[in-house]
């Protein structure tokens, strides 16, 4: 791995913890890259930047929780079928070539990127 300073880290996980409070996700979409670009193998940069992004995740959702911006009858169900899928792409990370999770991490990305731009 690269010899990166803490400092830059720290600055590192706050833009992406930032924007993943802000839109709600996202943040792991900029955590991977930095994460590789740092000197983390692919797969490696994917899992960490789930494990980082986990905790603000849920400090996000806590607070939208308490601001009353989550509807209280769509949380559950949506945090189940999170934790489901989840569980699902932890184990499919493992059994996956690093190609196919590449095509996937791209083909996510881009599809996100067109949606933001169209009306």
């Amino acid at each position: 791995m690269q010899k990166i300073s803490k400092k830059a880290y720290l600055a590192g996980g706050a833009a992406v913890g930032a924007v993943n409070g802000l839109l709600g996700g996202g943040g792991g979409m900029l955590a991977v890259p930095v994460l590789e670009r740092a000197g983390l193998k692919e797969k490696n940069a994917h899992a960490t930047a789930i494990a980082v992004i986990a905790p603000a995740s849920l400090l996000s959702g806590a607070v939208y929780l308490l601001e009353g911006l989550v509807p209280a009858g769509l949380w559950v169900p949506v945090l189940l079928g999170v934790l489901l899928g989840g569980a699902l792409g932890a184990r499919l990370l493992n059994v996956l070539p690093l190609k196919a999770v590449s095509l996937l991490f791209e083909l996510v990305m881009l599809a996100a990127g067109i949606k933001l731009l169209l009306p």
